[in-house]
């Protein structure tokens, strides 16, 4: 007996240090904390696309037999079926991953199977190990991804952010090949390249390069302008995540209580991004979003400059590109098709499928028109009947534009940047797609009433006061890591770690603090949702919008329960806090080494990473405004709380400081739609209530020049010899695109011919 206690003392000691090497080891894999359970996904995330270095997850992986440990699963069927996957052939590891070739989704939609109906996460565990050695590399980390943010038995994991497991996504392709050059060198640096491409060796050997985005190579046109923003790579991890935790592919079965109304929520992130793209788009003096139209050719096109771990570059779409071709005929047919039956059931109010009559009459209804354009019905009976819809509306419209992955014998692709959700939010198309589809959203709510005094009235609150701090946005930088693209040494591997660690340097939109302050008079005691929208004032020409035109353009900043008390309220709302927003997320090493010496991992949780899967980046709640301030609206709105059925409040913590409450939304506890009261056409004779209140604000950008632009025009522009001085104003401007419009500030106030000092290093320590 006192053999085993001993023996049962050291494997718990192993496991605090993180070293599964024993039989005995493999056996307490279900018992392991939450502390040991994040440390053992770090590392199955860990260089991904390298083989595993960890002797642990080896000698699991290799120890583990699916099929003769079927019976450790709570369905069988898809352990049968993963089988049948894995026998036949799945994607190899090296090859790309995408979720919109049918083969590829099959087949990751059972490794998900397997890792959800785990019986316990020592058999969750052991799957992930088998997987990681076996499975390709993408369909590995997003089943385990879903699965982690799926299962009751990973609250509380961290992952490490997207961007940092596959940096191939977030970071320009040219910067990678640098950071290969690097490696291959052995840090070896060359002055005359480094000021030039910005690259840096701090003190403590680590290297950092500059991902220029004041270099004009990659654009193509006036879109361009916003890349800061739809490339910026916390924005497209909030996308990510999104879609994370609500898959269009998903049975409803298995979201827990907490996520009703799914779709509901998806088409409102959809109208929401959308409103958020504009903002940015008047803050650079462009046009509204133009709707997709499949009949002609797209106008703007998009260099993404992104290389693939397999040395394949994403697909360029030039400008004027032509949708109709020979090879893809049937598909925009199909598309017709389908959104014609989508249109006409809305128009009739109800949708008949196999037999099975769906409504689309009243506003709860929106879950049904949110499948029907991105997901499929279900209709689950004795049999387990599914019922298919309009075979993914979004996938299919991605297809047609995208390099035909519809097609299901085209097993290894290159996808587009709208075919991955990592990189979906770069590409200027991807707005106009999602513009063509909530039409469909807003041709669904124009067929419900307006809504009545009765709904928007608060009787006995009145809002009195809104006051706003100044409102200024600038350019500030980032270092993210992306070790992760750098391949390892036989030496690295067995220590486990890159001897070199690289960064890259990102210029991104912040905004300084503020805080809206409300004054409210209530004659009662009583629930509250309120709610704070900022939109436009002015359209790109200066020009009023009309309020039922400029409804959806407004960005909910904000959203919370409130209990008003009888008179004066005061409400202090400061930015950071505000409702579903993340700061910046820390590097995946130090949150490593952070776990490895914190005692209580929960604090953690709650100190510094709040909201860290679900929500949006502070930095990105202000649009870049003007630097003479750009004229905005902020709306508030008081309304009582209607709460849903069947929802004990106790869940709630409003302040968010448990890892129980995982909305998106506050609002979700309330019974009105998302984006009340802007969501539906408002009749302006009885919307304007004592409980709302309009406001103008000012948003102003305050300039700043970097080093990354100093270098740009000392290096590039002045010591740019080939082109000559004399021929710049033989240059017909007007018959040029875009970026000869700012010519005047790009080339003529340089003095070309000026000889500047290579060797000289004009990095700033």
């Amino acid at each position: 007996m006192m053999r085993v206690l001993v023996l049962l003392v050291l494997g718990l000691v192993a496991l605090a240090s993180a070293g599964l090497t024993t039989e005995l080891d493999d056996h307490l894999l279900g018992t392991l904390d939450v502390k040991n359970r994040q440390i053992l996904i770090l590392k199955l995330l860990n260089h991904i696309t390298e083989p595993c270095m960890y002797k642990e997850i080896i000698d699991i992986g290799r120890n583990f037999k699916i099929e003769e440990n079927i019976n450790l699963y709570t369905k069988t069927d898809v352990v049968k079926t993963f089988i049948r996957y894995m026998k036949l052939g799945m994607l190899p590891r090296g090859e790309v991953f995408t979720l919109h070739v049918d083969r590829q989704l099959k087949e990751v939609i059972s490794m998900f199977h397997m890792l959800y109906y785990a019986k316990d996460f020592g058999t969750f565990i052991k799957t992930a190990c088998w997987m990681r050695l076996y499975c390709n590399e993408g369909m590995f980390v997003y089943a385990l991804t879903v699965a982690c943010r799926h299962r009751e038995d990973c609250k509380g994991i961290i992952l490490p952010p997207p961007y940092e497991i596959y940096p191939f996504f977030f970071v320009r392709g040219d910067v990678i090949q640098r950071s290969y050059l690097l490696k291959m060198k052995r840090g070896l640096l060359d002055q005359k390249l480094c000021d030039l491409y910005g690259i840096k060796k701090t003190e403590k050997d680590v290297y950092i390069i500059d991902e220029n985005i004041f270099d004009r190579r990659v654009n193509l046109n006036a879109e361009d302008r916003l890349r800061y923003f739809t490339e910026d790579i916390d924005l497209n991890t909030y996308y990510y995540y999104f879609h994370v935790d609500y898959p269009f592919w998903m049975k409803d079965e298995m979201y827990d209580k907490f996520k009703t109304r799914r779709f509901e929520l998806t088409l409102y992130v959809y109208q929401q991004i959308l409103a958020r793209y504009y903002l940015e788009r008047l803050s650079n003096g462009l046009d509204n979003i133009r709707t997709l139209s499949l009949d002609k050719p797209i106008r703007k096109g998009y260099w993404p400059w992104l290389q693939l771990h397999n040395g394949v570059q994403m697909p360029i779409r030039h400008n004027n590109y032509v949708i109709i071709r020979d090879e893809n005929i049937e598909l925009l047919s199909l598309v017709e098709t389908y959104e014609q039956i989508i249109k006409e059931a809305i128009i009739k109010g109800y949708i008949t499928i196999n037999g099975i009559r769906l409504e689309l009459t009243k506003p709860e209804d929106i879950e049904v028109l949110g499948k029907l354009i991105y997901s499929k019905v279900e209709k689950n009976d004795l049999k387990s009947l599914h019922v298919e819809a309009y075979r993914y509306l979004l996938i299919v419209l991605k297809s047609v534009l995208g390099l035909g992955t519809f097609a299901e014998d085209k097993y290894f692709v290159v996808p587009t940047v709208l075919d991955e959700y990592q990189t979906a939010l770069r590409d200027p198309l991807f707005y106009q797609l999602q513009k063509r589809l909530v039409g469909f959203v807003q041709l669904f709510k124009l067929r419900l009433p307006s809504y009545t005094k009765e709904e928007l009235y608060f009787p006995g609150v009145k809002i009195e006061n809104v006051v706003v701090d100044r409102l200024i946005t600038y350019f500030d930088d980032y270092l993210m890591d992306m070790t992760n693209a750098v391949k390892l040494t036989e030496d690295e591997i067995k220590k486990t770690t890159s001897d070199m660690k690289i960064l890259v340097r990102k210029r991104r939109l912040n905004h300084q603090p503020f805080k809206i302050t409300l004054d409210i008079e209530s004659d009662k005691a009583a629930d509250a949702i309120v709610r704070i929208y900022l939109g436009p004032k002015e359209d790109n020409l200066g020009r009023l919008i009309d309020i039922n035109k400029n409804r959806l353009n407004f960005v909910e900043l904000d959203s919370f329960l409130y209990k008003l008390v009888t008179g004066k309220n005061t409400i202090v709302r400061d930015s950071k806090d505000m409702h579903n927003l993340v700061n910046d997320r820390i590097m995946t090493h130090d949150l490593w080494k952070r776990i490895e010496t914190i005692t209580d991992l929960r604090d953690l949780f709650v100190k510094d990473l709040r909201n860290y899967p679900t929500g949006f980046p502070t930095r990105l709640l202000l649009p870049r405004g003007h630097v003479g301030g750009m004229k905005m609206v902020l709306y508030v709105c008081v309304t009582p709380l209607r709460l849903v059925d069947n929802v004990d409040l106790n869940i709630l913590d409003v302040n968010r400081k448990s890892l129980v409450v995982d909305y998106r939304s506050t609002v979700l506890l309330d019974k009105m739609p998302l984006g009340f009261p802007l969501d539906r056409h408002i009749d302006v004779t009885r919307f304007y209530t004592p409980n709302m209140k309009f406001v103008d604000v000012m948003i102003f950008h305050k300039k700043q020049t970097c080093d990354m632009k100093t270098r740009w025009e000392r290096y590039v522009l002045k010591n740019y010899n080939m082109l000559d001085s004399s021929s710049l104003f033989d240059i017909d401007f007007d018959v040029h695109h875009d970026n000869f419009r700012n010519a005047d500030q790009v080339f003529l106030d340089t003095d070309i011919n000026t000889k500047i000092n290579r060797n000289l290093n004009l990095v700033d320590d």
